[in-house]
């Protein structure tokens, strides 16, 4: 019989007084156990497709999940899998979901929510696209992280923008991009562009790269449509610490939204091994 998985849902407040929702899974024995918190990416949310079923799957695997929305991606708790908040995403910068993760590692530390079984001596960092470049950048300035892991990860974040992007928000203020999945046109507005030129050294991601210290799962698929796997090869040649996983079924390994409840070979392959990794570095011994 399968471990009965215990779900809390719980809101953390980030410095900016934003609410940072997450949901904290474990299975309730009695142990203490190490905590892998993980960050969705660009136009995704905590409650995408096998998100929550991997939540369950880490519980079960004897570690207490942490699943975070950052506070400005555009979804509501209320509807949690739809864009009903144009204008907190259209104002979405990364210093702010810095700030968010900044916030839920701070709420762990002081031991919220008080019903999971944390310890605190062991925590783990997953991301996954540009959420793997905010968990870098994290591990790097947070002593308290002891193993990171990545999932199909920009190597960069300044980098990334577009001449026609930066035209936009040189012009009108703001550029807009077409979620494939709703067909909703999204804004970006040129806060955006701003707060990442401000905060240019900060947001340094081949710098952080080059310092983590911890250990590091790199997981990449070679056929990745939205992150070429050249990104995977640069980060896991950045420093000595990290290793390169080669996986196959593109940026989400054959994971989609909405999720029918079958886990295609490819994602198992993925969750197989990121366990096998978080168990190995932040066990006991």
């Amino acid at each position: 019989m399968a471990s009965s998985v215990r779900e809390i849902p719980s809101t953390f407040e980030n410095a900016r007084g934003d609410a940072v929702d997450c949901d904290v899974r474990f299975v309730d024995d009695e142990t203490t156990k190490p905590v892998v918190v993980f960050c969705h990416g660009f136009k995704g949310f905590k409650d995408w497709g096998p998100f929550p079923e991997w939540g369950r799957r880490l519980a079960r695997a004897g570690l207490v999940s942490v699943h975070v929305n950052f506070s400005y991606n555009g979804v509501h708790r209320d509807a949690p899998t739809a864009f009903t908040e144009l204008d907190k995403f259209a104002d979405n910068t990364f210093t702010r979901e810095l700030d968010d993760l900044q916030a839920v590692l701070d709420a762990i530390d002081e031991g919220r929510p008080p019903e999971a079984p944390t310890d605190l001596s062991r925590i783990g960092l997953l991301g996954h696209s540009r959420g793997g470049g905010t968990v870098i950048l994290q591990a790097d300035r947070d002593d308290r992280v002891d193993a990171l892991g990545t999932w199909s990860s920009v190597a960069t974040f300044v980098d990334r923008f577009s001449d026609e992007q930066i035209e936009d928000w040189k012009t009108q203020g703001y550029t807009e991009i077409r979620n494939s999945r709703t067909g909703q046109i999204l804004r970006l507005n040129k806060g955006l562009y701003d707060d990442t030129i401000a905060h240019r050294e900060e947001l340094d991601v081949p710098g952080a790269a080059s310092r983590i210290n911890v250990p590091w799962l790199v997981v990449h698929a070679r056929d990745d449509e939205s992150v070429d796997v050249e990104a995977a090869e640069t980060l896991a040649t950045a420093t000595e610490s990290a290793e390169l996983f080669e996986a196959e079924g593109g940026h989400t390994f054959g994971g989609a939204h909405p999720f029918d409840g079958a886990v295609p070979k490819s994602l198992e392959t993925v969750w197989a091994r990121t366990i096998d990794f978080f168990q190995g570095h932040l066990s006991n011994t």
